[in-house]
């Protein structure tokens, strides 16, 4: 059973009840994320979320972490580009121990001098360790072309150099003007009493600043074709080829989630078989949809070694003609339904995935949207359905590419891509 209720303090909150398990968890999804800060604090919202765990009036770092692993509880964190998730997983009977937790981090966080400076070393090495990390870079570096000048197009993490000069008091009026309950939605599920837990979250949140959080979101402007090549000395060189997609509001997006699945999206798919299996070009390979409320991202993604760049184009060219030509057959239609529906329903095993299935339907769409009736929308994908899509994204757009590798590899890689895209 599923209770969702619009509190006094505005916030949302969404319960499911799952009495045959042991476990519970909460997500708080605060809307804030790296496309609504400022371009010289980029990285804030990433910042808030490490600052929250570094202590309250009440509890240390110490306390508070060695408080959930006496509970037998996890706590962790999120950013996204449009949200921030702060969650917790207890048994059912600690529930309401980790509730009392999450909100002191979220309403009471100190952000000391001391733990400020701390943990922006902390950060910077985790843009030293993601800088390292190609195969993770390269979405970046195709976001900040693909959305240039627009905050969507900057890294979560932020900068070394955003980083190094947000300023403390800057980044706390940040905190405090986006972490108010308006701004929240707050889904809970597990072996819990609707009733009770509602009662108790009403509680914490009268602990909260009132009022209404106004963030600007513009829509990033209309896409230009581009190349974005960073030279780095790698042994493969990471390549992304991508178009604009589709929002998350879009009918079509049951639609993209069989295409994606035939084309790269698993270890059936046309991509992964021909390049992989059959032509050991690579070891990774797949296309992925990155959709948002305004704006969407379809990309192709390999990391290859520099002898095998112009079989990869070749190869690449061919089945992308093949895919957008030739079309899907009824049997991988067919195959890729069964498989996303037996994902959903397994994914249903999980107490986490429940709290954020629910969380995020409420972030996005303001509904919970039954799993049954995604089910339902995605059988009635057909071929036709994919064909139509296919040509819309991939042969009526332009491909754009971002590549990372060294200086040599690079220029191989552009002459290729011009061969066969320009």
């Amino acid at each position: 059973m599923i209770n969702c209720w619009k509190l006094s303090s505005k916030a949302t909150l969404v319960v499911e009840e799952i009495p045959y398990l042991k476990s519970a968890a909460i997500g708080i999804y605060i809307k804030v994320g790296s496309r609504h800060e400022p371009l010289h604090m980029t990285g804030a919202s990433h910042f808030i979320e490490h600052m929250l765990f570094k202590g309250t009036q009440k509890r240390s770092a110490r306390e508070i972490a060695e408080y959930f692993e006496r509970i037998g509880g996890q706590l962790n964190a999120a950013t996204a580009k449009e949200y921030t998730c702060v969650y917790a997983r207890t048994l059912d009977e600690n529930i309401y121990r980790a509730t009392d937790v999450l909100f002191d981090m979220l309403f009471n966080s100190k952000f000391s001098p001391k733990d400020f400076a701390t943990e922006k070393g902390v950060i910077i090495e985790e843009i030293n360790m993601y800088e390292d990390t190609p195969d993770d870079l390269i979405h970046d570096v195709f976001s900040q072309k693909m959305w240039k000048g627009h905050p969507m197009g900057s890294s979560i993490l932020g900068t070394i150099e955003t980083i190094e000069s947000i300023d403390n008091n800057e980044l706390y009026d940040f905190y405090k003007s986006c972490y108010v309950p308006a701004n929240m939605v707050i889904a809970v599920a597990g072996n819990i009493d609707s009733t009770k837990i509602k009662d108790a979250i009403e509680y914490h949140l009268e602990q909260g600043a009132t009022g209404e959080v106004h963030l600007e979101q513009q829509t990033p402007d209309s896409y230009q074709p581009f190349i974005n090549l960073v030279k780095k000395d790698t042994e493969q060189v990471q390549i992304c080829l991508g178009v604009p997609g589709i929002t998350y509001r879009d009918d079509n997006r049951y639609t993209q989630s069989v295409m994606n699945n035939i084309l790269g999206g698993g270890m059936s798919s046309r991509l992964f078989q021909t390049l992989r299996e059959e032509l050991g070009l690579a070891y990774s390979v797949y296309s992925f949809p990155f959709n948002y409320s305004d704006t969407g991202l379809f990309s192709l993604n390999i990391g290859t070694g520099p002898a095998k760049i112009a079989k990869f184009f070749a190869a690449l060219y061919t089945e992308l003609e093949k895919f957008i030509t030739d079309g899907v057959t009824d049997e991988e239609v067919e195959r890729t339904q069964q498989l996303i529906k037996s994902n959903m329903y397994l994914g249903l095993e999980s107490v986490m995935n429940r709290m954020n299935r629910i969380g995020k339907s409420i972030l996005m769409y303001g509904d919970i949207i039954p799993v049954e009736d995604v089910i339902n929308k995605i059988y009635m994908v057909d071929t036709k359905k994919v064909h139509n899509l296919a040509c819309t994204l991939l042969e009526k757009q332009e491909l754009s590419l971002a590549a990372i590798g060294s200086s040599d590899i690079l220029k191989v890689v552009e002459s290729e891509y011009k061969k066969w895209w320009k």
